[in-house]
């Protein structure tokens, strides 16, 4: 069921992709609608598929977009969609999460590695959510699930290294990487980053952990370098469909899966469905 959430007091500076790109961290958008108040502010309707992205999105009330600090709010109240579907729950196959699948903690972690200024008191807001409805220990089972996925495919690499097959698993923090620690004295040895075992975490925690998401975007690229595919309108930003990392235009990224690539049939499946 789509939930939407009403945003005020957007500045008219601030565009419809800024919009998009500011609340797809919180997970798929299915609508945007910006209506313009006065000479200076406009407000927008933002529908997303899960109500799980509309509870992400009003912790972001009071956060500076563009200019200006917006005002979030929504039909339901943020109590009210605390008893929907949890975050974690029924994690699709893949190298990647889903963006409602992550616990909020990590989610603040990447609106901060990316630049944006959230709140402490929307941080502390964030880990209550998580710990209240235990998403720390589902989303670890998550993790592991995927990583045992990740081992197979280590493997399966060492047996011809040249065709780099682990390329997108391993593309920095969009992949498994950014959940895990690498232990230096093995090549496949690895465990599960201490910000991820435990549900007792804090407002440093997770500024931390921004500080680790923004490191390993300098180290792999974060996607927000778009190129333009020769002899097409599409462009290419290496987002591998992660939410909220897609920076190319609406409708022209060229990445297979991406919700901003409306040719592809991937998310054509998605969008019918």
């Amino acid at each position: 069921m789509a939930t939407t959430v009403h945003v005020e007091n957007i500045s008219t500076k601030t565009t419809d992709d800024e919009i998009r790109s500011f609340f797809s961290f919180c997970g798929k958008i299915q609508d945007i609608s910006v209506t313009k108040v006065d000479e200076n502010t406009q407000s927008a309707s933002v529908t997303f598929e899960k109500p799980a992205a509309a509870k992400t999105a009003l912790l972001l009330d009071s956060t500076q977009l563009g200019p200006n600090s917006v005002h979030v709010t929504a039909a339901k109240s943020i109590d009210e969609l605390a008893d929907e579907k949890g975050t974690a729950e029924g994690a699709k196959e893949g190298d990647h999460l889903e963006q409602e699948e992550k616990p909020r903690s990590r989610i603040i972690a990447e609106y901060l590695a990316q630049g944006y200024a959230i709140s402490d008191k929307a941080i502390e807001k964030a880990l209550a959510i998580d710990k209240e409805h235990g998403v720390s220990a589902r989303f670890q089972q998550v993790l592991l699930n995927l990583d045992e996925k990740f081992h197979a495919k280590e493997r399966a690499q060492a047996l011809d290294t040249k065709l780099g097959v682990l390329e997108k698993v391993q593309a920095g923090w969009r992949g498994l990487s950014s959940y895990f620690d690498r232990a230096a004295e093995t090549p496949t040895g690895q465990k599960l980053r201490r910000f991820y075992e435990t549900s007792e975490k804090t407002v440093v925690d997770v500024h931390n952990e921004a500080r680790h998401l923004a490191n390993l975007k300098k180290q792999s690229g974060d996607g927000s370098h778009v190129e333009k595919i020769p002899g097409t309108d599409k462009t290419h930003c290496d987002c591998h469909k992660e939410a909220g990392i897609c920076q190319c235009p609406e409708g022209k990224c060229a990445c297979a899966g991406c919700a901003k690539n409306k040719s592809d049939p991937e998310t054509k499946a998605t969008a019918s469905t």
